[in-house]
């Protein structure tokens, strides 16, 4: 789904190097000592599992793509993907929209875009758009059978795709009231303490499936935005548990409208769509976590790094990010990087993958390849 919209993140100068926004004060980490005495090897293990979880780490986000038929968009499309195999990332994220809201609803559709999610050799996370079953009422078909179609053939096991799968805990498995919803993963990486939790949360653009004419498509949007609710304080909590140093989500829509001027700050309101996901759960815990927060979605294709989250008193949410992924026509990848808590500067940098065989935003319209 593309939404035009007013006061869009800038790519600035220098873009090709890695960047960031926003500040974070490291927070010390507390360390309970044990009372009995531990082995030198059981201590030497836990030093070095501290340590890995520790240290500075990457990974890729990517979304709405491809577009168009697979003999136009394919070979633009995996380029990208075997350019994110040689980063040898420990896994990349789809934020969803792997086709147009136009194209086929079929199977066989499915079954290609689950080739192309096979080609990533490392694990592949995937959360599903409003294009890829949402917005196959536009032809005729039943989206809620086609979401069913989508859940049977993306999410039949607790792991993700891609050539190593990576075992995932899936909201069916551990909330028997929301079974259906085994689209909602949640992971940590790397093991240990001051590791990342990383979570799926399955919001649609643009306004999370209650725009629907149908009584039924509507329902599912509410007891859907209960289940997202759920699984994102189950995600804070889980991090707070673990002692984690961050907590990332990914998410397909767009949660924010804006109503300020292009090049004003950029700061949005919360659509009602996403009201209870975002807006009464997602904002509170993340201004009162100890931790810096990042969500990544797609859904209005224009790569954007900023901090536009802002409480009810209208005050920005100082330890809350937001990456909104490259999208069809640009096939464009994200590095993201997860810095260490005890790093000087910002929690989180971003670093674009960029696709020669897809238009460049850096480059005047003659000057495309």
């Amino acid at each position: 789904m593309i939404r035009r919209r007013t006061a869009l993140g800038r790519l600035g100068a220098g873009v090709g190097a890695a960047s960031a926004v926003g500040g974070w004060a490291g927070l010390a980490a507390g360390l309970v000592r044990a009372q009995t005495p531990v082995p030198a090897t059981a201590t030497a293990t836990a030093a070095a599992t501290a340590t890995a979880a520790a240290a500075a780490f990457e990974f890729i986000a990517l979304g709405d793509m491809p577009y168009g038929p697979d003999a136009i968009a394919g070979a633009a499309y995996r380029h990208l993907i075997g350019m994110v195999n040689q980063l040898n990332p420990p896994f990349s994220l789809h934020v969803g929209d792997f086709k147009s809201g136009v194209a086929a609803c079929s199977d066989s559709e499915y079954a290609l875009q689950q080739r192309n999610f096979q080609r990533f050799e490392h694990p592949l996370v995937y959360t599903p758009g409003d294009n890829d079953w949402f917005d196959c009422q536009r032809r005729g078909d039943d989206p809620l059978e086609r979401l069913q179609a989508l859940r049977q053939r993306f999410f039949a096991a607790p792991r993700s795709l891609g050539q190593r799968p990576l075992a995932l805990l899936r909201q069916a498995d551990v909330m028997p009231a929301f079974a259906a919803y085994v689209e909602n993963l949640r992971w940590t990486y790397p093991a240990g303490p001051q590791g990342v939790v990383f979570a799926s949360v399955h919001t649609i653009g643009p306004d999370n499936g209650f725009d629907a004419a149908s009584d039924a498509v509507r329902a599912e949007a509410l007891v859907r935005e209960a289940a997202n609710a759920a699984w994102i304080s189950a995600a804070f909590a889980a991090a707070r548990s673990q002692g984690a140093r961050a907590l990332v989500l990914m998410t397909q829509g767009e949660s924010l409208r804006y109503r300020e001027h292009q090049h004003q700050p950029h700061l949005g309101e919360v659509r009602e769509g996403f009201a209870r996901s975002i807006g009464q759960t997602l904002l509170p815990l993340a201004e009162a976590a100890p931790h810096p927060v990042l969500l990544i979605h797609g859904d209005g294709h224009h790569y954007t790094v900023d901090q536009p989250f802002q409480n009810p008193q209208r005050q920005p949410i100082q330890n809350l990010w937001r990456l909104e992924v490259f999208g069809n026509p640009r096939m464009h990848a994200v590095r993201v990087r997860v810095n260490r808590s005890d790093a000087p500067g910002p929690p989180f940098g971003f670093t674009p993958v960029w696709n020669p065989l897809s238009p460049d935003p850096r480059l005047r319209a003659r000057d495309q390849p």
